[in-house]
């Protein structure tokens, strides 16, 4: 039985995956945003303008999604199929790369046929940025880096941290990434109560952004652009960005589509200025698809990583693990003849 919860693990990844291919986003009673509503009364009752209150938010509601996908895991240990099907069933909740892909498009539609107000509305779905003064380029910006740095977020990152640590990675991934869209930006409320979950989401993403990052560049012919510019560009320019992580995401993608990303944002209230990432023109409606395209495969190689890493490894450290079994035997036995 214990073989045959690595193999679970890994249909339920890849079951869960084909579910968000071919549906999407549930349409009604998301697992999600009950999260989200549920994290958002918990703040209400502990916000405090301090670190030491963030952390004891951030604990709580990332910790009880983790020790509720831990207690499934332990529920199912000698039944794969309910494992598989669990799995399946977070996977999906927790996956976006469908409706990333759709908006992208969608915005595209929208910006192909100059209806700019449309577009503006649209936005609110894929960033937090104030869409009142976009222009085509810059909302295509949006879009493009929005993609970029999601693909990571909303596809590459739950999947890897389920093939590494199964129903509560999955779990405890989303969760942590809710919180640091909810919490943890730069504003006066969250400053400092905000920190803690920036920080955790921040770790969880370091290695998941870099296979993003080197995904896209191994990818981007799927979307008409070159690999070895889009190497050279997330070599040169991944590190600029002030996040440690969608810099790598962003660069890769700029440089795959030969366009160049960064610059001012605006949000509600403050604005940002970025660096600069990758060479040529501002993005237009025509690169969107393409966009989408690559975010597609990089989700479907990550896939493929994310499945066989549960068996292989299991595997890995069945044969680590009996070899040194019997070393020791060996070794115990030898000792006994002295």
């Amino acid at each position: 039985m214990r073989r045959s919860a690595p193999v679970a693990n890994a249909a339920g990844l890849v079951a869960g995956y084909a579910l968000d291919r071919l549906l999407g986003d549930p349409r009604r009673w998301h697992p999600v945003a009950g999260f989200g509503r549920a994290a958002g009364a918990l703040e209400r009752r502990v916000y405090r303008p301090d670190r030491a209150a963030g952390t004891a938010f951030t604990a709580v509601a990332v910790g009880l999604p983790v020790l509720l996908g831990a207690a499934a895991t332990v529920a199912t240990r000698n039944r794969p199929v309910a494992r598989a099907a669990l799995v399946a069933a977070g996977t999906w909740t927790v996956l976006g790369g469908r409706t990333l892909r759709h908006e992208a498009e969608v915005m595209g539609r929208a910006l192909r046929d100059g209806d700019l107000p449309a577009a503006r509305e649209r936005l609110g779905h894929l960033c937090g940025r104030d869409p009142s003064t976009l222009d085509e380029p810059e909302l295509a910006r949006a879009t493009v880096e929005s993609v970029a740095e999601n693909t990571s977020d909303a596809v590459v990152a739950p999947l890897l941290w389920g093939a590494v640590a199964g129903l509560p990675g999955l779990l405890g991934y989303r969760a942590a990434n809710t919180l640091d869209a909810m919490v943890g930006h730069r504003s006066p409320r969250y400053a400092r109560f905000g920190t803690p979950a920036a920080r955790l989401d921040d770790a969880l993403n370091l290695v998941p952004a870099r296979v993003t990052g080197l995904l896209t560049v191994a990818l981007a012919p799927v979307g008409r652009g070159d690999r070895s510019r889009a190497w050279r560009v997330w070599r040169r320019d991944r590190n600029d960005h002030p996040s440690p992580n969608a810099g790598q995401c962003e660069a890769a993608m700029a440089g795959a589509l030969g366009v160049r990303l960064g610059g001012r944002n605006i949000y509600f209230g403050r604005s940002e200025v970025r660096p600069f990432l990758g060479d040529g023109p501002r993005p237009e409606a025509r690169h969107l698809g393409r966009a989408a395209r690559i975010s597609g495969a990089v989700g479907l190689a990550s896939l493929a990583v994310a499945a066989a890493y549960p068996v292989t490894a299991g595997r890995l450290v069945a044969a680590v693990g009996g070899r040194t079994v019997r070393t020791a035997l060996a070794a115990t036995g030898r000792g006994r003849r002295r």
